[in-house]
């Protein structure tokens, strides 16, 4: 369902992980944070730890509520130590955050125990929901036979070869009458290309639909639209499975090393919160909530030390007049990829995967590497 949120079972059992000892706190972390609505466990957990994505290893389930996997608006996020490791916890709150926050940073606080019912949708997600919602139950990557195996458009209302929201659209192709007869209009987009080799297309997403009547071909009503519907559009009924959005930042088992192949919306720069899509997928080990690390791709140098020295030997010999061919071969080095991001996974396909920029420190492009952090 989605806004559910969560957390690693063993997690939920307050078994600490071993790695907590290496998580680092910021020098100014509070002791402790009143949830608020709007908040997401990424971001709640960035104001204790430099490396927000790694507050599972830190988290302790508190046995005392009824539901210790979800947090809420108004609840207690503390910090303490156990043994010397770092430890998140979470205790309800009042019945508003306001009340318990009068000292501002959540510290000072008396609180009584009580019972409180929640409705489980409005526990807080662990990223931003709302950014990728559109983007967790549309088929994002199709192949060439697929998508030209779906039904297909074959004409507007009256001949025309635009439509638009409420008009009709005869297709082709389309199954017998099975349930509402919902369903999604995508063109085949760009190609996503790496090394030279068509991983898939991307599909772009034009339009909803019902089917007013079935036939050969069927008359079907444009209910939506984000681009206009032209002949040659195909539709794919609309999947009433529940989207997954339990999202558990975590590394991958094994090394990932890809790149940023294409950004949703096509932008030039990237930013935090933006979509991108990497060359690599559950073919490499890739899995919702991996967590990889965004890298520029280091700059190429003259090794000015080895050069130099090598010129000098070659001053004094008959090989001087080769110095100008020899110089244009000068020795260099890639310096190591900068750290300039940090993105989570949260769809897979067989060799791309789609991931939401959580961290940015500069600006990320096209072909930057990514890989384990």
């Amino acid at each position: 369902m989605l806004n559910k949120v969560f957390l690693v079972l063993i997690l939920s059992l307050g078994v600490v992980n071993t790695q907590a000892q290496d998580v680092a706190l910021k020098p100014d972390h509070p002791d402790s944070y009143v949830v608020v609505k709007g908040d997401t466990l990424w971001a709640i957990a960035g104001r204790f730890l430099l490396e927000p994505w790694r507050w599972p290893e830190i988290w302790k389930a508190n046995s005392q509520i009824a539901d210790p996997n979800l947090i809420y608006p108004g609840d207690v996020v503390t910090l303490s130590y156990e043994n010397g490791v770092p430890v998140l916890t979470v205790d309800r709150g009042t019945e508003g955050a306001g009340a318990i926050a009068a000292t501002g940073n959540g510290r000072n606080m008396k609180m009584s125990p009580q019972i409180r019912e929640y409705a489980r949708e409005e526990a807080i997600p662990a990223i931003p929901i709302d950014i990728i919602r559109h983007l967790l139950s549309r088929p994002l990557v199709v192949n060439e036979q697929d998508i030209d195996s779906w039904p297909y458009i074959v004409s507007g209302n009256d001949g025309h070869l635009i439509a638009g929201k409420t008009d009709i659209v005869y297709v082709r192709g389309l199954p017998p009458a099975d349930g509402k007869g919902v369903y999604s209009i995508y063109r085949k987009g760009p190609a996503y290309i790496s090394n030279g080799v068509v991983l898939g297309y991307e599909a772009l997403h034009i339009a909803e639909a019902v089917v007013l009547q079935h036939g050969e071909p069927a008359t079907v009503q444009i209910t939506q639209s984000t681009r206009e519907v032209l002949d040659g559009d195909r539709l794919i009924a609309q999947s009433e499975k529940d989207i997954n959005s339990d999202f558990i930042p975590q590394s991958p088992a094994s090394s990932v090393q890809g790149s940023i192949i294409s950004a949703v919306d096509g932008v030039s720069e990237i930013g935090q919160y933006q979509v991108v899509v990497v060359d690599r997928g559950a073919s490499d080990g890739l899995a919702i909530g991996h967590v990889l690390g965004i890298y520029h791709s280091g700059k190429v140098i003259n090794d000015n030390v080895v050069n130099e020295k090598s010129s000098d030997d070659l001053n004094n010999t008959a090989l001087i007049k080769y110095l100008g061919q020899f110089n244009s071969r000068r020795e260099q080095i890639e310096l190591p990829g900068e750290l300039s991001g940090v993105m989570m996974i949260f769809r897979t396909f067989d060799q791309i995967s789609y991931g939401l920029v959580m961290e940015a420190y500069g600006a990320i492009h096209i072909d930057d590497k990514v890989k384990n952090l």
